[in-house]
């Protein structure tokens, strides 16, 4: 049964949870420095959009786009389908996938990740 709930709570409600605590926890110790946390916050998220923005006019025609990764999902034309013993004797037809249009969204995905990363980290350490 609590696989039921646990399956209706949104993305990430354990970690607001603890942020919402700790949030009330620099509240009840200090209530001076909650202005500044959220401060320090609304920095580190416009420095994630900058980020993200930033790879996005840098490189415009390298984007991690979704329709990319399903279109590597379509079966392959060009390739051989392979037959495959699988357990107790099921047969898998194995297509062989464009592994380097895949290591090149693998590439573009690090990319984006990178520039978001080093913006986040400087201008946390600035501010």
């Amino acid at each position: 049964m609590s696989q039921f709930f646990q399956n209706k709570l949104p993305r990430l409600t354990s970690w607001w949870v603890i942020a919402l605590l700790l949030s009330l926890l620099v509240f009840f110790i200090a209530p001076q420095q909650l202005p500044v946390s959220l401060y320090k916050l609304n920095l580190i998220a416009l420095a994630a959009v900058a980020g993200y923005w930033i790879d996005r006019s840098v490189f415009p025609y390298a984007r991690p786009r979704l329709d990319a990764l399903r279109a590597l999902d379509d079966p392959v034309d060009d390739g051989e389908a392979v037959e495959h013993e699988g357990p107790e004797g099921a047969e898998l037809l194995v297509a062989v996938s464009n592994t380097p249009a895949l290591y090149f969204m693998l590439g573009c995905m690090w990319r984006r990740a990178v520039i978001m990363a080093a913006a986040i980290v400087a201008v946390s350490l600035g501010a």
